[in-house]
């Protein structure tokens, strides 16, 4: 019995060695000091190409993730919708912290490259809804975007910057293909 135990736990020990060498074999990350920049806040124009900007980086590339969470007002929410496997509509709610701890090994793993082809915007007082149609992309040398949307994002103007209150988002299906409306002329 005890060699069995014995065996079995070389066994292990080695598995997990060999677990560990496939783990450094990653390709490597770019690591860069991060800043956040308080003027990309300014204004509305400003704050959506933050967003854009912070969210786009080539495969094997840290997001600004400083400057993502200086984007949003405190108890901000970024929703996803989309259909289940049942084919029901879904939306899930995360706060900035959790959108990055879903997607910052995807993005790093795939790359993306996301562009706004087309704003809507209404602002009423302080307080701003934003339509916007995004491409996105692995490489920045892609053809064609592997995904397109439309962001709806809600703002709060504070009298000194511009705060992201919401990001609700939905993808392009083939059932649901975004309107001309909200396309680039």
């Amino acid at each position: 019995m005890l060699k069995g135990l014995t065996a079995l736990l070389i066994f292990a020990i080695s598995f997990s060695l060999q677990a560990q060498d496939t783990l450094k074999v990653e390709a490597p990350v770019k690591k860069v000091g991060f800043t956040v920049d308080s003027t990309a806040v300014l204004t509305l124009n400003s704050t959506i190409k933050t967003l854009y900007t912070v969210l786009s980086a080539k495969k094997d590339t840290l997001r600004n993730w400083k400057q993502f969470k200086a984007l949003f007002k405190k108890d901000a929410k970024l929703i996803p919708t989309g259909k289940d496997k049942m084919g029901v509509y879904q939306v899930k709610y995360l706060s900035p912290d959790d959108y990055m701890k879903k997607t910052n090994e995807w993005f790093k793993s795939n790359g993306y490259i996301i562009k706004e082809v087309h704003r809507k915007t209404n602002v009423f007082g302080n307080i701003a809804q934003v339509f916007s149609t995004f491409e996105a992309y692995h490489k920045k040398s892609d053809n064609k975007p592997f995904l397109r949307g439309i962001n709806s994002i809600q703002l709060l103007y504070d009298e000194e910057r511009w705060w992201i209150i919401n990001v609700f988002w939905t993808q392009e299906s083939h059932n649901n293909l975004i309107p001309k409306a909200y396309l680039p002329n």
